[in-house]
C-alpha cells in the first residue's frame, strides 16, 4: 500500500471532546495488553518538533517525497546536504520523560508492544523494542542493490567528500532535514554506494513511499494480539498509522489517543486525551504505582 503525501488535514467535523483528566486511560492501561502507536509529537520534548503540531515543519517547509528523492539527482543532493547536518542533531537527542514512560510501561507489564512513526530512534535509546514503521535514519539503503549499512558510515564519507562544507543548520525537522541557502547546497557532493555505485537513500519512508508489506503485517499482527490500543503524539494524518486506528476499532478494542489537538482518528477513540506528552505519561505510570509493576 502507497502511503499518500499527504501534507494537512482539516477535520469536517465538530471537535470530538477531550479530556485533560487521566481517569479512563489509567483504567484501560491497568487492564495490561496494551498496543502502543507513537508519533512525532513524542519527540518534541526532546527537541525534535513535529510535522503538525502548532509549531510544526509543515508550516514553512514540505518534506522530502520518495518521487523526487528517485527521479531528481537536484533533489537528492539538497536532501543529503540538509540531512548531512540535520542527522546529526537527531543523533545527539536524548529520550525524554514520554519515552522513559512508555519503557516504564513496557517493563511493568502494562504495554505489549510498541509501534512508532518517528524515526529518531530514541525508543530504542531507552530500552523499548519498537517497531519501525517508518524506518530509521541510523540506517541507510542503496536503491540498487538493496545493501544496509550504518548511517554514521555514510557519515565518515559525506565528510570526506565534502572537507569544505561549512552549511550551520538553522532549523530541523522531524525527518533530519534543515533549512540551507542554495548556494551552499549547490556544493555539496554526495557518495554512491560503495557495492554497485547506486543511489543511497536513508532507510525511511519518505511522504508518498511504500511501507514494506510485511513490516505492516507485522503491526496489523501487534494490534490484533493487543487488548487495546494507545496512541501517543500523532495527528494521524496519513494512513500509515491510521489503518491500525480503524483496525482496532473495528475490532471492538478500546482506543485511547494522547495528543495535543485533534487527530484524524478522533471518531475511532473511545477517550481523547490532551495533554504535554511527557506530563500526561509520567502520571501515568505514577497512578499505576512505583517501579510500574503489576505484580507488585
Amino acid at each position: 500500500m502507497r502511503t499518500r503525501p499527504t501534507l494537512s488535514w482539516t477535520s469536517a467535523d465538530a471537535p470530538l471532546p477531550r479530556t485533560s483528566g487521566l481517569d479512563e486511560l489509567t483504567d484501560v492501561v491497568a487492564r495490561g495488553g496494551v498496543a502502543v502507536l507513537s508519533g512525532a509529537g513524542l519527540s518534541t520534548e526532546s527537541g525534535i518538533p513535529d510535522y503538525r503540531g502548532e509549531s510544526g515543519s509543515l508550516r514553512r517547509h514540505t518534506p522530502m517525497t520518495y518521487d523526487e528523492f528517485v527521479t531528481s539527482a537536484e533533489g537528492r543532493q539538497r536532501y543529503w546536504a540538509r540531512s548531512h547536518l540535520g542527522w546529526r542533531t537527531i543523533a545527539r537527542a536524548d529520550p525524554n520523560d514520554g519515552h522513559r514512560a512508555v519503557t516504564a510501561l513496557s517493563d511493568g507489564g502494562y504495554v505489549d508492544s510498541v509501534i512508532t512513526q518517528n524515526v529518531d530512534g530514541l525508543h530504542q535509546a531507552v530500552g523499548t523494542d519498537a517497531v519501525e514503521l517508518h524506518g530509521s535514519l541510523d540506517r541507510v539503503i542503496c536503491l540498487g542493490c538493496r545493501r544496509t549499512s550504518p548511517r554514521a558510515e555514510l557519515d565518515r564519507r559525506l565528510r570526506a567528500a565534502n572537507p569544505g562544507f561549512a552549511g550551520a543548520a538553522t532549523r530541523i525537522n522531524p525527518d533530519g532535514d534543515v533549512e540551507l541557502p542554495a548556494d551552499v547546497v549547490r556544493g555539496f557532493r554526495t557518495v554512491p554506494c560503495e557495492a554497485c555505485d547506486g543511489v543511497l537513500k536513508p532507510d525511511v519512508v519518505f511522504f508518498g513511499e511504500n511501507v514494506p508489506r510485511p513490516r505492516v503485517e507485522q503491526c496489523y499482527r501487534l494490534v490484533d494480539a493487543a487488548a487495546a490500543l494507545l496512541v501517543l503524539g500523532s495527528s494521524l494524518t496519513v494512513m500509515s498509522g491510521l489503518r491500525f486506528v480503524r483496525h482496532a476499532a473495528a475490532a471492538g478494542k478500546p482506543v485511547v489517543i494522547v495528543n495535543r489537538g485533534e487527530t484524524r482518528g478522533d471518531r475511532y477513540a473511545s477517550v481523547r486525551v490532551d495533554r504535554p506528552l511527557g506530563d500526561a505519561l509520567t502520571e501515568l505510570v505514577g497512578r499505576l504505582g512505583r517501579g510500574c509493576d503489576r505484580s507488585a
